[in-house]
């Protein structure tokens, strides 16, 4: 069955460092795009980060800039986000997807599947 695997969410202090890992199963979705993307309690789901197939492009929202990094390894079939610097307000639940195809990537509608969730808190 298809399903993406994440794993790497957790606690942290601020200042501090998580690398996310998702890992697609069931499937090899190496000519996709995929995306992170983070839901806060009481929130929309919101874009994080996206990557393009063969790594040939990548794209963040402001507000992680400078501090977040998304990677992948077709070999192993999975995607990563890096996370350094974290701040309290990076604190959510991050979801992994496959993009549906196109040339946007900043909104959930453009993604077709979705993997279950990771929570990461932040602490003051």
């Amino acid at each position: 069955q298809v399903g993406l695997i994440e794993s790497g969410g957790g606690l942290v202090q601020a200042g501090g460092s998580l690398r996310l890992s998702c890992a697609p199963s069931g499937r090899t979705f190496n000519n996709y795009a995929m995306g992170w993307f983070r839901q806060a309690q009481g929130q929309e789901r919101r874009f994080v980060a996206a990557i393009r197939p063969l790594s040939t492009g990548t794209y963040y929202a402001d507000s992680v800039k400078g501090r977040f990094t998304i990677s992948r390894d077709n070999a192993k079939n999975t995607v990563y986000l890096q996370m350094n610097n974290l701040k309290p307000e990076d604190t959510a639940v991050y979801y992994c997807a496959v993009h549906g195809g196109g040339s946007y990537y900043d909104s959930v509608p453009y993604y077709d599947y979705w993997g279950q969730g990771t929570q990461v808190t932040v602490s003051s």
